[in-house]
């Protein structure tokens, strides 16, 4: 049987370890040839090392596939552009981009450093930037190709100590969204992936308390793996029709996740005085509010 990212090139970002391995793994056991990006840090980001991204090579060739390690950063603007290169130089072309490397440098707001913010920003958004700015010049030449990016319930929902996160996280979704507009005359492709799944990075979730604690259980059921074959088919051409959406992988659930739409609407002739928006104009959207939420309170039900 012909496999769905048979001659492809791909590559992927923090592949190393967790969710960025499994999707490696599973592109090669496709017919992929992949580009395994990872520098080998700590998750809030702090030093290197080859081993991770080495050793998910080695388990690609165990099993047949091709592979090579790429050690750069994605948080700068030449270092990630030497990552598309090696896709290049080693392949011979680039068909996919799937960004998903990250750190998380979790506080509460008002103690939040603003190196821990910049910090997050520069890795998930500006990363995500970066390697789709250096792919996009080719794909645009070859017309076609996919990228997937991550983004999370946090940015998405809320979550609380995690404003780095949740910006850059959001961020990726504009992102997306206008890499899938601009480019789609192309024939390339953009989608986002929200990730349920136990990694290193969610590891840092608190559990003081005995809902932490079950939430965090919970989680643990579900494993990096499962986010996968949604990435492997967004990279192939059995979704060349899907662009600019974001999903949600929970376990063996998917979800299409919504974009901001106006919910409701009020109108006045005469245009809006500070006194008649209090009498009249919020109250009457107050009942579309949203809710101060985290992803925990909508996605409150057992993963299936």
């Amino acid at each position: 049987m012909t496999k769905s990212l048979d001659g492809k090139s791909i590559i992927v970002t923090g592949a190393g370890r967790g969710i960025g391995r499994e999707i490696a793994l599973l592109c090669a056991s496709e017919g992929a040839k992949v580009v395994v990006n990872d520098p080998g840090g700590a998750a809030d980001g702090s030093g290197t090392s080859a081993a991770p991204a080495e050793e998910v090579v080695e388990e690609i060739k165990k099993r047949g596939g091709t592979a090579v390690a790429n050690f750069e950063t994605v948080a700068e603007a030449i270092p990630a552009s030497r990552i598309v290169q090696a896709a290049v130089d080693h392949f011979g072309k680039l068909d996919g981009v799937v960004n998903n490397a990250g750190i998380l440098r979790d506080a509460i707001f008002h103690r939040m450093s603003i190196d821990a913010f910049e910090s997050v920003i520069k890795v998930h958004l500006m990363g995500s930037f970066y390697v789709s700015h250096a792919a996009a010049r080719l794909f645009r030449e070859q017309e076609s190709g996919s990228f997937v990016h991550f983004t999370s319930t946090s940015g998405l929902v809320g979550n609380f100590g995690q404003a780095n996160y949740a910006a850059a996280k959001l961020g990726i979704v504009g992102l997306s969204k206008s890499i899938a507009l601009d480019m789609n005359r192309f024939n390339v492709r953009s989608n986002c992936v929200s990730p349920f799944a136990w990694s290193r990075l969610i590891g840092t979730i608190p559990t003081e308390t005995e809902a932490e604690k079950a939430r965090v259980a919970n989680i643990q059921r579900m494993g990096p793996e499962r986010i996968a074959p949604i990435v492997a088919y967004l990279l192939g051409d059995g979704a060349k029709d899907v662009t600019g959406q974001i999903f949600a992988v929970r376990l063996n659930e998917i979800f299409v996740m919504s974009q901001s739409r106006p919910l409701r609407s009020v109108h006045r002739g005469e245009g809006w005085t500070v006194e008649s928006l209090a009498e009249h104009g919020m109250p009457a959207l107050k009942p579309s509010f949203y809710k101060l939420d985290r992803s925990a309170d909508i996605f409150s039900w057992d993963a299936i």
